[in-house]
């Protein structure tokens, strides 16, 4: 498995995030590859949608269709309501599900 944090410097949550993905890969046993996105073709080339943002195996599982693309910090729903990261249980259970499917799904 693959895991990339993709991220931007303005952004608050990506060292949180680069921290707890760094201890689910020794869960899990991936290495995390963290990538600055710098400029606004960057992020259009990668699709970035914003920071931070989990890929698993090149996807983003928590890509919407209508997501903008940009230099911007993210949003995401969690059990707890919004969030500025994705939740550690939802990172489990994605990580789970790629591991035992070989496959990424949507949380």
């Amino acid at each position: 498995m693959r895991v990339t944090l993709l991220y931007f410097d303005g952004c608050p949550n990506w060292h949180e995030t680069a921290e707890l993905l760094v201890s689910l890969g020794e869960e899990f046993g991936f290495d995390l590859d963290c990538r600055r996105v710098e400029t606004p073709q960057d992020a259009e080339r990668l699709q970035f949608r914003g920071s931070p943002t989990v890929l698993i195996n090149g996807q983003d599982p928590f890509a919407g269709d209508d997501d903008p693309v940009g230099l911007s910090c993210r949003v995401y729903r969690t059990e707890g309501g919004l969030a500025g990261a994705p939740s550690e249980t939802q990172l489990r259970e994605l990580f789970a599900a790629s591991a035992s499917h070989g496959a990424t799904t949507r949380p």
